[in-house]
């Protein structure tokens, strides 16, 4: 059976008719994925991102004919730059474009740290500028009416408040809350669930505190719909249960909160990532000192967080120019 160079990583996921053979592309972009999974400690969801886009540039090169790193040219990074801004079926953002532009560009700093090619042809390759855009968040009368929309006895009710209490009052990651297991929940022994222990990008737990509303309302979960849920699947540490038992996936949480909104009457559309950002807007706005939530939000720079404050000076900004007789 004859064999065919180039295509031993397959990107559909589907099994090939004949034998294959991975071309030196291939081993590359495998071991920048195990060197920035191992290595470099990426999440698991990054590590796919990565994947993706380097499949993508992998099956430009062949199409070029380039089977080898050391045969990559600037030409044919720039190729891939084009394409990117050219394709018409489904365009793509420029967000989408620099992130794969970035993972490119990672992966011939790789090559050329490894020792596996002598220049870097992707040094000089830009992503497109993003235009600066902040958060959003909703407001405190917002985030009430979403949390009160699960405000029944029923398993259901209780789980998916337990899950948006959390959520706003640790600013949780989706993926951190749905991964948590019921011992990351913490307490006094003999007390209430305090603290919640969450593990972030690159293995990084933090210990975040959980306030009042949210402590009764895990307690009221764990009490009363968690021992429900349990015994309609298999045994599983998971903090949050699905109808059937098992774990809730980030797909199922964004559901619920998708839900949730809609019956809150919100008028607007709101996800995972919107808890996160009212928790953090919501604590500067209060007076929180910016490094305590960079320490509650799991950053690595401080940076990242400040993006937060600018949240918080437009708000001022448009209440002052509201309410001041002279501002306009």
């Amino acid at each position: 059976m004859r064999t065919r160079p180039g295509r031993g990583i397959q990107s559909s996921g589907t099994v090939p008719s004949e034998t294959v053979e991975p071309s030196a592309i291939d081993n590359a972009v495998d071991r920048y994925i195990r060197h920035v999974a191992i290595e470099r400690g990426l999440s698991t969801n990054t590590v796919a991102a990565y994947r993706r886009d380097l499949l993508v540039y992998r099956d430009l090169l062949l199409e070029r004919g380039v089977t080898t790193p050391e045969g990559i040219s600037l030409a044919d990074v720039s190729a891939f730059a084009v394409r990117l801004r050219t394709r018409l079926e489904r365009p793509l953002t420029a967000s989408s474009m620099a992130r794969m532009l970035s993972s490119v560009r990672g992966l011939h700093r790789f090559l050329l740290d490894e020792g596996l090619v002598t220049v870097d042809v992707a040094a000089d390759i830009t992503p497109p500028k993003l235009a600066g855009r902040l958060p959003k968040a909703i407001t405190i009368e917002q985030m009430t009416a979403v949390l009160e929309a699960a405000s029944g006895d029923d398993v259901q009710s209780l789980r998916d408040r337990a899950l948006l209490e959390l959520l706003y009052a640790t600013g949780a990651r989706i993926s951190e809350a749905v991964d948590l297991n019921v011992d990351d929940v913490l307490g006094s022994e003999g007390s209430s669930v305090d603290v919640v222990r969450l593990l972030g990008k690159g293995g990084k737990q933090r210990i975040v505190p959980l306030g009042s509303f949210a402590r009764s309302a895990i307690d009221a979960y764990l009490v009363r719909a968690r021992p429900l849920l349990s015994t309609r699947g298999k045994a599983t540490p998971a903090l949050f249960l699905g109808i059937r038992g098992q774990r809730v996936s980030r797909q199922n949480a964004w559901l619920i909160i998708r839900s949730r909104a809609e019956q809150a009457r919100l008028g607007i559309e709101i996800s995972p990532h919107t808890f996160r950002h009212s928790f953090a807007t919501h604590l500067l706005a209060g007076g929180a000192d910016v490094r305590v939530v960079q320490e509650l939000l799991g950053h690595s720079s401080v940076a990242t967080t400040q993006i937060y404050t600018l949240v918080t000076a437009d708000t001022l900004r448009d209440m002052y120019t509201t309410a001041h007789p002279r501002a306009r």
